[in-house]
């Protein structure tokens, strides 16, 4: 054979590729992008209501006469729900592998919107005692098993449906449906504190935001029977059917065939989750409980800093096909480590404080969510790809980015606010460290 021929960068007879193909992306992947974001969208917007309205509805699952202690065991329930992550990606993973990316897509947002039924309808701990508290958390961990599935299934599913040379600027769009639906949930719960009185939000405008959410959920659905599966998924299953390959545990061919790959998207995901979960998820909650800053005013803040987080993460994505994975990842981390301390030691309770600190921070995280869905989509071969993005990623986020909450508010009540940067920096070094140290991916070849 020559070395033309088992060059993957030319063409078919050696010839030059077709750099417009590399770099254009076609009607399938367009499509893909709107079906597949959008999709992902909705199961965002049910994770992150959660959140949203925590320090609303927490007392009415667990005991009262302590509100504090009330927050704690929500965000506890939080953290718990991260726990079923790396199994749902363990699980949904391998059946996405072996089935398909669409209908393991198909599976994680029916299970979502589900749950987030049951959390809007479920009576409190008044009603049923200490029902309310099991029914919480297992409807959570019910969340936690379809996130664990989601991520993995659908960034395999944007990476591989796009031009070679678009890569991050497709898998960019997997994070920009993850910040839409965190968006969209703030939004929710703006208005709605906005608009009802306290005595209202606190009787049922929390279960309505929950049973709106899940009613989205059937237009999740809806758009993911319209998709078509990937080329690159095909392949591998015509190549099994061809050599009668016999079927794979793709838990088992991830650890065993490729644990560098494996150890890599767990250290890539450290820094990213946690700080990611801080500033997009939990900084509103976090300043509304620490400054004593209205949450209606900290929720508009979050708004404000995510759309200038969507718009601009696409144009990250462009910039990470053109000059690489791992600058445009050190400069998170590097910006993180230098940012931590000036962004917790000038938070104070005014809306234009938060609004500051929470658009720097999001500026930086461009460089890692342009990223992460490509540079771990390009560390696996198809056979293995959903498995292998998320599981790692679901371990590395239960361990650092679903205990983020709770610690941090533990760290504030207990006294230790005023080290919490300390907490962010560490992440951000460990962050850096792995992307200085890691090899590039841009232009590896994708099958």
């Amino acid at each position: 054979m020559t070395a033309e021929a088992t060059n993957p960068r030319l063409g078919a007879a050696g010839t030059a590729p077709d750099t417009v193909h590399e770099t254009r992306l076609t009607a399938r992947g367009r499509k893909a992008i709107i079906a597949g974001g959008i999709g992902n969208v909705v199961e965002w917007i049910d994770w992150a209501v959660y959140t949203t309205f925590s320090s609303v509805f927490g007392h009415h699952f667990f005991p009262p006469g302590n509100d504090a202690a009330a927050l704690l065991a929500t965000l506890a329930v939080f953290a718990v729900g991260f726990v079923m992550r790396p199994i749902g990606a363990a699980v949904l993973g391998a059946y996405a592998d072996r089935h398909g990316r669409k209908k393991g897509l198909m599976l994680t947002i029916g299970l979502m919107a589900a749950a987030s039924l049951v959390i809007g309808i479920t009576p409190g701990y008044a009603t049923i005692g200490i029902a309310a508290p099991i029914v919480l958390l297992l409807a959570r961990l019910v969340q936690g098993f379809s996130a664990g599935g989601e991520f993995g299934s659908s960034s395999a599913f944007l990476v591989e449906s796009a031009a070679p040379k678009r890569r991050a600027f497709a898998g960019s769009w997997q994070q920009v449906s993850v910040g839409a639906g965190v968006l969209i949930a703030s939004g929710i719960g703006a208005i709605i504190t906005s608009v009802l009185s306290p005595e209202a939000l606190d009787a049922w405008g929390w279960r309505a935001a929950f049973v709106f959410c899940a009613l989205i959920g059937l237009v999740g659905i809806w758009l993911r029977t319209s998709v078509e599966e990937t080329e690159s998924f095909t392949a591998q299953r015509d190549r099994d059917a061809q050599t009668a390959a016999p079927k794979r545990n793709a838990v088992v061919a991830m650890f065993r065939d490729h644990p560098g790959a494996t150890a890599r998207v767990f250290g890539i995901t450290i820094a990213g989750t946690l700080l990611y979960y801080m500033w997009v998820s939990y900084m509103p909650t976090y300043a509304h409980v620490t400054t004593g800053l209205p949450l209606n005013q900290a929720l508009l803040a979050n708004v404000i800093a995510m759309v200038v987080f969507l718009v601009l993460l696409p144009f990250a994505g462009i910039l990470s096909d053109k000059i690489g994975r791992k600058p445009t990842m050190s400069i998170f981390a590097g910006g993180f480590l230098l940012f931590a301390w000036p962004a917790f030691t000038f938070l104070s309770g005014t809306f234009w404080s938060l609004l500051i600190i929470q658009v720097i921070g999001i500026l930086f995280l461009l460089g890692y969510s342009a990223n992460c869905a490509v540079i771990m989509a390009e560390q696996f071969p198809p056979e293995v790809r959903a498995t292998g993005i998320g599981l790692p990623y679901a371990l590395a986020v239960a361990i650092f980015g679903g205990t983020a909450p709770y610690i941090t508010t533990w760290m504030s009540g207990a006294g230790y606010g005023n080290l919490v940067w300390v907490y962010c920096a560490v992440a951000a070094a460990i962050g850096l460290v792995v992307y200085l140290t890691m090899p590039e991916t841009k232009g590896k070849v994708l099958r």
